[in-house]
């Protein structure tokens, strides 16, 4: 039976690696697989999902244009795809979380979600908020704090490695703008004046 799944994490705990690997193990075995990542995401270039340790991999792009639940069926008409994989869900649209779970009950095709939890100010992206209600099953991929501890926060960065507490939700960024935090060493610095 296939499933809505979501994999999410703090920063840098290797969400694109463990997609792209799943992704190899189908396609090793024969199968077709789709990869899909945000249009806006253009850091490994337009249309690539690249991972911190070099692996990449060609991607479908989304933004509020694309209806996912169309590009993947027209896809499967094409020829069976055994499963879908989404990086970078954090920036899907809700509307997209749904159209996901179409292809999941209407085409059974499984796909496999991979996106953070929360924003840099700590709140919930709407597309992790609607995966987390919708999907049929929640892994958690960790990373850790600069203390040791498991990291679960993202916190934003300026040019001087100074909290960010305001701006657009989406940023694109990596090591450059992002730190990966423990809920305690994220407060401190997200409230330090």
């Amino acid at each position: 039976m296939a499933k809505l799944y979501f994999n999410y994490s703090a920063m840098n705990a290797g969400k694109s690696t463990a997609l792209l690997q799943a992704s190899f193990n189908y396609r090793e075995r024969g199968m077709r697989t789709l990869l899909f990542t945000a249009a806006v995401d253009t850091r490994a270039g337009k249309g690539v999902i690249g991972s911190r340790i070099g692996l990449k991999g060609d991607a479908a792009v989304y933004d509020s244009k694309v209806n996912l639940f169309w590009a993947i069926e027209r896809e499967h008409e094409k020829g069976p795809v055994a499963c879908v994989f989404i990086d970078e869900a954090h920036m899907m649209d809700k509307a997209h979380v749904y159209q996901l779970a179409r292809v999941v009950d209407e085409l059974a095709i499984p796909v496999v979600c991979y996106g953070l939890r929360s924003n840099f100010r700590g709140e919930l992206f709407e597309s992790t908020a609607a995966l987390l209600a919708l999907a049929d099953e929640i892994n958690e991929l960790k990373t850790i704090c600069e203390c040791g501890a498991k990291a679960t926060m993202n916190l934003r960065t300026d040019k001087n490695g100074r909290a960010v507490r305001e701006g657009a939700e989406i940023e694109i960024g990596g090591n450059d703008r992002y730190v990966p935090l423990c809920r305690r060493h994220f407060f401190e610095r997200f409230n330090a004046k």
